[in-house]
C-alpha cells in the first residue's frame, strides 16, 4: 500500500530569517574572533598607518555582534508569538511525555538501539532541550563579548554589560570564557548539520527544506 503524506507548514518567516542570519553571524563572528585572538602576522612594505585591515576585522566582529544580539532578542520575542512549533514550550520539558521522547531520541540518534520512534514534526524534545541550552550560551556568549568591548566604546547597549567583568574577575577570565565558548559554537554547528541530513536521510521529510520554505511532510497514518 502506498504512504501518503500531506505537507504542513512548520517553520514561520520569522524562525527561518532567525536561523540563516544567526547562522552567518556565527561563521562571521568566529572567523573574525579566531583573528582577533591569533591575529596573523602580515608583512607590508608601506607604514602600519597606512593599513587597517585588523580593524577592519574587529570592525566586522563588532557589528557582526550587534545583528547577532538583536537578531536573538526577536527570536525571543517569538518564542511568545509564534506557532506552536516556536514556543517556547517546545524548548522546555516541563510535561513528563517531552522527557520520555528525550531518552526515545536518545536510543535513536546516540545509542542506535531503536530504528524509529514517535517523530516530532517540529523539534524533537531532544532537540528543543539542545537549543533551550544553547540560546543559554548564545546569551552569555553575547554578555561576555559586549563586556570585553565595553571599555573601548560609549554605545549604550555594551555599557549595559560592564558589571560582568568585575563579576568573572577581570578581562583575562573574561576573555579566556569568550573564547572557549566559540568552540561550543563550531562543534554545536557540525553535530546540527550532521543531525538535519541524518534526520532528512531516515525521516525523508524534507527537514533540510524545511529552514528554506518552512513546509515539512508527515505521514497520514502517523498523525496523532
Amino acid at each position: 500500500m502506498a504512504v501518503r503524506y500531506r505537507r504542513v507548514y512548520v517553520w514561520e518567516f520569522p524562525v527561518r530569517l532567525y536561523h540563516w542570519v544567526n547562522a552567518a553571524c556565527v561563521v562571521a563572528l568566529a572567523a573574525t574572533g579566531f583573528l582577533i585572538g591569533r591575529p596573523l602576522a602580515i608583512s607590508y612594505s608601506s607604514e602600519a598607518s597606512q593599513q587597517y585591515w585588523f580593524g577592519t576585522v574587529r570592525f566586522v566582529h563588532f557589528a557582526t555582534a550587534y545583528v547577532y544580539f538583536f537578531n536573538f532578542l526577536v527570536r525571543i520575542y517569538w518564542g511568545f508569538v509564534g506557532n506552536q512549533h516556536a514556543r517556547w514550550g517546545n524548548f522546555i520539558p516541563l510535561e513528563r511525555a517531552r522527557w520520555r521522547e528525550i531518552l526515545d531520541v536518545l536510543q535513536i540518534d546516540v545509542l542506535l538501539v531503536k530504528v524509529r520512534g514517535a517523530i516530532s514534526l517540529g523539534h524533537n524534545a531532544l532537540a528543543g532541550l539542545v537549543y533551550f541550552l544553547s540560546f543559554l550560551v548564545f546569551l552569555l556568549q553575547a554578555m561576555t563579548g559586549f563586556a570585553l568591548y565595553s571599555s573601548m566604546t560609549d554605545s549604550p547597549v555594551p555599557r549595559l554589560f560592564t558589571w560582568v567583568v568585575p563579576l568573572m574577575g577581570g578581562d583575562f577570565a573574561v576573555r579566556q570564557w569568550h573564547h572557549a565558548l566559540m568552540w561550543f559554537f563550531v562543534v554545536f554547528a557540525i553535530v546540527h548539520v550532521y543531525l538535519v541530513f541524518y534526520h532528512d536521510y531516515v525521516e525523508g521529510r524534507g527537514t533540510t527544506s524545511s529552514m528554506a520554505g518552512g513546509w515539512k511532510f508527515e505521514r497520514e497514518d502517523a498523525i496523532r
